[in-house]
């Protein structure tokens, strides 16, 4: 099942409950892959990567949202985009724990042959590919400093 056919039954079980919130989040992922397709040109179907990367992109919107208005004091206007980050997230395949995303670090820059921070852009490369979308960028950077420093 595809990315919009999941959407669209998980819209018209939301408006069943009334669920303001995440008919709110999932209007947002259908009005962002009409768009996409549009932009690819004539109705082009996504592949499964590129869809991942869209809710993905709709997410961190939202928590880079809440982060900012937590910084100025306002609970209010965060809590919505973090209820909003819950329901998209069950858009995205299941991330990886910080344990499995060091041992894939860590087969990495064994198998690339890494020995310092000059390094860490082939082993970002490479792992960012391989992880995209089971783990954050920020937290595959963090791993990949940790062990080359």
């Amino acid at each position: 099942m595809s990315l919009q056919d999941r959407v669209m039954d998980e819209m018209k079980t939301a408006m069943k409950a009334k669920d303001a919130v995440a008919l709110e989040s999932l209007r947002a992922i259908k009005s962002a892959l009409l768009l996409a397709k549009t932009e690819k040109g004539g109705g082009a179907a996504l592949g499964e990567s590129e869809e991942i990367a869209l809710v993905q992109k709709l997410v961190k919107q939202r928590k880079d949202s809440a982060a900012i208005y937590n910084e100025q004091g306002r609970a209010d206007l965060a809590e919505p985009e973090l209820a909003q980050v819950a329901v998209l997230e069950r858009f995205l395949p299941e991330q990886l724990s910080e344990a499995e995303i060091q041992a894939a670090v860590s087969k990495t820059i064994t198998a690339l042959g890494a020995e310092s921070m000059k390094d860490m852009g082939k082993v970002m490369g490479v792992l960012t590919k391989e992880l995209a979308g089971k783990a954050d960028g920020k937290a595959i950077s963090a791993a990949v400093r940790a062990q080359l420093s």
